[in-house]
């Protein structure tokens, strides 16, 4: 089973994830990776202009070496696997920053992934206000701007919408325990 945890930065995701690694028996990876392809994606994330088309490739080029080195190895051993940030992310901030050069960014990204990459089996999404998720992450990089954050939301919601049965959502404002216990709950449940 592939289990993704979503959210804006500032929801909480990483602190949940760590929480997991503690009690649950599974595979645990993250994107962008810790390979050279993620060194990349951080060092676009940390440049205020870098090209938001090539910063979606060196978002995918980390996802394809992802599934090859660490996701499907994992699955094809029966392991489940946690990751911190998915698909959805890249779909959710690269369609805010591509909306201005594709007509549809989020269909195109999701079509461009559509013939090699795994879709997860449940998704937690980690629901927050973005202004609760600015003051949370002190706006460290370039995604973190309140306007962004609210339309990268509002992509989430679109994604959300379209895939009812996959997502289930989780109320991010609680104190960071409840929600660790909660998304705890819910792997627990869907892995047994």
């Amino acid at each position: 089973m592939l289990i993704t945890l979503e959210g804006i930065d500032g929801s909480g995701k990483t602190t949940v994830w760590r929480a997991l690694k503690e009690d649950v028996d599974a595979v645990f990876t993250r994107e962008p990776t810790d390979s050279w392809y993620g060194d990349a994606v951080q060092r676009s994330i940390e440049t205020d202009d870098a090209d938001p088309m090539a910063e979606l490739f060196l978002y995918m080029a980390d996802h394809a070496d992802h599934l090859d080195r660490v996701i499907r190895p994992a699955l094809d051993r029966g392991e489940c696997v946690v990751s911190d940030r998915y698909v959805d992310s890249r779909v959710a901030y690269q369609s805010v920053t591509l909306a201005d050069r594709l007509d549809d960014p989020a269909a195109t990204i999701d079509a461009m992934h559509a013939d090699w990459s795994r879709s997860p089996d449940l998704t937690i999404y980690l629901d927050v206000e973005p202004r609760v998720a600015l003051e949370r992450s002190a706006a460290a990089n370039k995604f973190e701007r309140l306007e962004h954050l609210e339309a990268v939301a509002t992509t989430y919601e679109d994604r959300i919408a379209t895939d009812p049965e996959r997502f289930v959502r989780v109320d991010a404002s609680e104190p960071p325990a409840a929600v660790s216990d909660r998304v705890r709950e819910i792997v627990r449940t869907a892995t047994e």
